[in-house]
């Protein structure tokens, strides 16, 4: 039972934490499986160029956008399926008594086996 209690403790701290609207606004501009710098999606989303590099990395961690690109330091982005799925559920998010991170996981578990 006490592992049980810890994995759901953990998987609550290790929660997404998205910025509203702005992530979504990032998902957004990505969607059309375009890739992106920073500087280019701060200037489409009208947002700073330092708060959209601080919230990439974040999109990258939760595995909702990918750094792509011929260097690795290029800062080329693009959005992965959980970042379509995150996309799709956004009226979800924040919904009381909805656990987001498992709504995306269950889509993406269908998602993959219906592939």
């Amino acid at each position: 039972m006490h592992l049980v209690f810890n994995r759901v403790a953990d998987s609550k701290v290790n929660a997404m934490k998205l910025a509203v609207p702005t992530d979504f606004d990032i998902l957004n501009a990505l969607s059309n499986d375009k890739r992106n710098t920073a500087v280019n999606l701060s200037h489409e989303l009208d947002k700073n160029r330092s708060y959209i590099n601080t919230r990439l990395p974040v999109l990258a961690d939760y595995g909702l956008v990918d750094r792509v690109g011929p260097a690795k330091n290029s800062g080329l982005y693009e959005i992965t399926e959980k970042g379509h799925v995150t996309l799709a559920k956004r009226e979800q998010y924040r919904t009381e008594g909805v656990d987001f991170d498992r709504l995306v996981a269950n889509q993406l578990e269908r998602a993959n086996a219906s592939d």
